[in-house]
């Protein structure tokens, strides 16, 4: 069934005039969301051993829900799932049936749209519709609506062993060990039994439209104002929907433009529904709301440095206030010596401060500020912007000639990797650690990518002190970087040695960096386009691979040695607009948008991508990839 298909029957019960058991119905309208179904597949239907999974959440939730598979079908949609704990409270808390219940549901549809999932399954008696949408980080709202008024019964299908069910005046309220909470609310006039391991509901005989807030808490605390505000949602639920409808309407209306085709405008707006999934709100130790990597995948569920950075560059465009509390979420954690630490959980014992990130944080303060003209958040970062930007010279910089290096606390390689977010690049095979201090230590060798990032940071920085009358008294070295690390002799940016000075001539992607900071030369372009134009290097079937393509130690499966990584492919097309280049840059980001294999179709959003075929690889629903695909997007044509 195609998108107005669908669009046609979610609407014809809500504007049918479908009282019996309602409170307010919605009216049907223009809504850009409509205009991309099935923007992702959720299709799952769980049992208790799945903890990988993309779902359906939205406004910072902790919890998600699936659409049930066709071949396993459950009336309702699955879960909720704990996304932090990874387990399923239930495989689906809300199932639905009408009364006879004799002649059996089947489906018939099923779509995600952006910030709403949508079901309809028939019988002999009449078809029955689903859709949900999130209240706020709490709750979701399911509004079932059936073209029979024959009433529905209530019940939830395989609940999770551990999870113990209480019945209190209209409301069912699951627990789990855990300290999680899944509360289920029901309209007055609805019928409730629970036996403590399911319950059911039941409505009126004649009962076409009812509605159930399902919520998810942390706390007891959190649990009894939240049973106040679900009762009042199912008392008026048009201003809450409406909401809903004007967030998603705003996010959809600033990233899109008039001049694409729809393919593309798929991917925009693919883009932006998984940053969004991945929003999460504070709780515990995350002291602000963020953006985590993948939500799909349990070892992504935390906030890491530079890929906040990037996730509020692209969150500037549509939703300012998310990308500067995801800033602040890492700044909640700044070091007195002004290193800003690896990664943060809810569980503050698992942070890692053995490394830092790459700074890319100044760029995604001034996306903030070119978008929304905010200079009060300039004021706010810019003490804390600037200490983290000297840390690099106090603590990464080993003979003190202005050229940093990525390093560790700890003296450790891996965490010296980590640090660079190229974990396990060839650059750093034969890679050494040096001692700088007591908790300061720094590779070998001297990093193009880090020093031009440094570079880019020192001139936002002095535009920020302008913008809110500050002054900068940082080191300065931006001049002499990109002839510092340019070789000459194969016409490409390369990391040096610290003992001799040597490059370390294995060219890949951390040579586009300069060129999107804007800080090589035009002459510097153009010898390094005979590399960024082979077909056997880095013009490949997806451009701008993490590593030369024809270099023997090259891996299409090798994570930072060789597949595509969409910011650094996003870095080399931009670096190429920078210098004039933009048919070039064109053609580039086609090949991305019509190679990588689902992006213009359902298939989530990857982590990285096969040089050589565009396949899948590693996380799904990658808020990373998002990112760069929208700042993609965005430029095309320009």
């Amino acid at each position: 069934m195609n998108t107005t298909t669908i669009k046609t029957l979610l609407f014809s019960c809500l504007t049918a005039g479908l009282a019996a058991c309602s409170p307010t119905v919605q009216e049907a309208h223009t809504d850009l969301r409509y205009e991309f179904g099935n923007i992702l597949n959720i299709t799952l239907t769980p049992d208790s051993t799945v903890r990988r999974a993309g779902c359906f959440t939205d406004a910072g939730s902790w919890m998600g829900f699936t659409i049930p598979q066709a071949d396993k079908w459950v009336n309702g949609f699955c879960g909720p799932f704990s996304i932090d704990n990874r387990i399923w409270f239930v495989q689906s808390a809300v199932s639905v049936d009408f009364q006879n219940g004799a002649d059996g549901l089947s489906p018939d549809s099923t779509s995600y749209f952006p910030g709403e999932v949508y079901m309809a399954s028939s019988s002999e008696t009449g078809t029955i519709e689903q859709r949900m949408n999130f209240i706020n980080s709490s709750t979701a709202l399911l509004q079932i609506t059936s073209n029979a008024d024959k009433g529905f019964i209530i019940t939830g299908k395989d609940w999770n062993n551990n999870i113990r069910l209480e019945l209190e005046d209209q409301t069912i309220t699951a627990r789990h060990p855990n300290g999680e909470i899944v509360q289920l609310t029901f309209m007055p006039g609805v019928t409730l039994t629970c036996d403590g391991k399911n319950y059911t509901a039941q409505t009126d005989a004649q009962c076409s439209q009812t509605n159930v807030a399902i919520s998810f808490y942390f706390t007891n605390e959190e649990l009894a104002s939240g049973t106040q505000k679900s009762i009042a949602l199912l008392q008026n639920t048009e201003a809450a929907l409406q909401k809903n409808d004007d967030r998603w309407q705003t996010y959809l209306q600033k990233i899109l433009r008039k001049d694409m085709k729809h393919e593309y405008d798929r991917v925009a707006v693919k883009s932006v529904v998984t940053l969004i999934s991945n929003w999460r709100t504070h709780r515990e130790g995350l002291l602000h709301e963020g953006v985590i990597p993948s939500h799909a995948v349990p070892y992504f569920i935390g906030f890491w440095a530079w890929d906040s950075w990037r996730f509020s560059a692209a969150l500037a465009r549509f939703a300012p206030e998310l990308a500067k509390n995801n800033i602040r979420a890492m700044f909640d954690y700044q070091q007195p010596d002004g290193m800003i630490i690896d990664c943060i959980y809810t569980n503050s014992a698992e942070n890692n401060a053995r490394d830092s990130k790459p700074p890319l944080v100044c760029w995604a303060v001034d996306e903030i500020f070119t978008y929304n003209q905010d200079t009060a958040f300039v004021k706010e970062m810019y003490p804390q912007l600037l200490a983290y930007y000297k840390w690099w010279y106090q603590k990464r910089d080993h003979n003190r000639n202005g050229m940093c290096e990525f390093g560790s606390t700890d003296g450790t390689l891996e965490a010296a990797g980590w640090e660079s977010g190229m974990d396990n690049a060839i650059r750093f095979d034969n890679a050494k650690m040096l001692k700088n201090g007591s908790d300061a230590w720094s590779l070998d060798q001297e990093s193009v990518d880090l020093n031009a990032y440094l570079a880019y940071e020192c001139k936002l920085l002095k535009k920020f002190a302008g913008l809110i009358g500050s002054s900068f008294d940082g080191p300065d070295y931006s001049d002499k970087v990109a002839d510092y690390f340019f070789n000459d002799k194969i016409g490409w940016f390369c990391d040096k040695r610290i003992a001799d000075g040597s490059f370390i001539a294995e060219p890949a992607c951390e040579g586009y960096t300069p060129f999107w900071t804007k800080i090589a030369s035009k002459e510097q372009m153009e010898k390094a386009l005979v590399l960024l134009t082979d077909t056997t290097k880095f013009s490949t079937y997806i451009p701008f691979p993490t590593a030369a393509a024809d270099n023997p130690k090259c891996d299409p499966n090798g994570y930072w040695r060789g597949p595509i990584w969409l910011d650094q492919t996003y870095q080399a097309i931009r670096g190429l607009r920078n210098y004039g280049y933009k048919e070039l840059a064109d053609k580039y980001t086609m090949q991305v948008f019509d190679r990588c294999q689902g992006l213009t179709g359902d298939a989530p959003i990857h982590e990285n991508y096969g040089t050589h075929n565009g396949e899948l690889l590693q996380a799904s629903h990658f808020s990373w990839s998002a990112s760069h695909l929208l700042m993609m997007y965005e430029d095309f044509g320009k």
